[in-house]
């Protein structure tokens, strides 16, 4: 472990080794996650420890991948796949939205399919763009999955001890430029006696969770982002702003109670992801602010987002993802010294 705190790495080994502890029915498997323990090393370890039944490597199929570990779940076992890269998931997408998404309702509940897709996804390690990409909406546009994505190395471990748990097929974005990020001491259960807990309930996924209270705008941010609004909060307060920083954790389903709840509080919203920005998950959110808040808005929701473009080549990869200056330059776009004109219909916040 690292002497701050577990990295997130770190933190989604321990959660995989928690529960293939804590039930039998787990099972851990993907593309040299076995021996080699993942191009990322998330599995080091679990194949020596629970053998090649239970953590095996697989051929390069991503769609025999997720179609396995459909059959595994309709037997009763909980699988945990790895897609190893964002874009290598597109072959299993059929699988995914047509099968995994849709038996349980298809059998009228008879059939729930408690599968966990692990995908690592984003920018930031100097990958080319089949190694590089966001692509959430793909899923959140997909009725019967949840989508999960940590930005803390604690909630890796929560959130992902929480999706192997749960009856639901579960999403699980990893966001991979923040794998080796460390967190708290202690901050993840059980880390340092070697102990584990018991799963965190379901219900886990359903909340976002306020990082840092505000009162004149609120930053909204997921995964890989979250890291930059939390710094570009810190770089706004020595400039006279005070932002609240809102960790949307679960894409699907989306908290609206917090997310509203924050923006009435400050009267206006950002809304950072690194996916491009037309069509990205941001517009969702900003729509429904607009919807839920209208009246207490002060100022137009605003986005901060990748380009629209193809993922650039790893030298010029800064340049497309969201930094605290964009944030910051979206933030002084709301215009903070000037009321909301009577004339404009506009009525503040209550």
């Amino acid at each position: 472990m690292s002497a701050n705190g577990p990295t997130m790495a770190q933190a989604l080994t321990a959660a995989l080794r928690d529960s293939l502890r804590a039930d039998p029915s787990v099972l851990v498997y993907g593309e040299d996650v076995g021996p080699l323990g993942g191009v990322f090393r998330i599995t080091d370890g679990l194949t020596a420890e629970f053998g090649e039944e239970r953590c095996f490597d697989t051929p390069l199929a991503e769609a025999g991948i997720v179609g396995t570990a459909i059959g595994h779940a309709m037997y009763g076992l909980r699988p945990v796949v790895e897609m190893q890269f964002d874009a290598f998931a597109y072959p299993a997408f059929e699988q995914i939205t047509s099968h995994l998404a849709k038996t349980r309702n298809r059998t009228r509940g008879r059939i729930a399919l408690p599968v966990v897709v692990r995908v690592p996804y984003g920018g930031g390690i100097g990958g080319v763009e089949h190694h590089s990409d966001s692509s959430e909406v793909y899923y959140t546009h997909t009725p019967g999955l949840r989508v999960v994505t940590p930005g803390t190395p604690a909630d890796a471990y929560r959130l992902l001890r929480a999706a192997i748990a749960c009856d639901d097929p579960v999403i699980f974005l990893e966001p991979k430029r923040r794998y080796w990020s460390a967190g708290e001491p202690g901050s993840v259960p059980g880390a340092a006696s070697g102990e584990s807990p018991p799963a965190p309930q379901p219900e886990e996924l359903d909340r976002a969770e306020v990082r840092r209270s505000g009162t004149d705008v609120t930053l909204i941010a997921y995964g890989p982002t979250l890291a930059t609004a939390l710094e570009a909060a810190e770089a706004a307060e020595e400039e006279g702003w005070s932002a609240e920083v809102v960790d949307l954790r679960t894409l699907a389903p989306f908290d609206d109670a917090t997310v509203t709840a924050s923006v009435r509080r400050t009267g206006r919203a950002v809304v950072v992801h690194e996916a491009a920005a037309f069509c990205g998950y941001g517009a969702e959110v900003a729509a429904r602010i607009t919807e839920s808040c209208f009246h207490w808005l002060e100022a137009p929701v605003l986005r901060v987002g990748g380009f629209d473009i193809p993922y650039p080549p790893p030298k010029l990869e800064h340049h497309h993802l969201p930094g605290v200056d964009r944030v910051l330059d979206a933030v002084a776009r709301l215009q903070w010294d000037a009321p909301v004109p009577a004339a404009s219909g506009g009525r503040g916040r209550s």
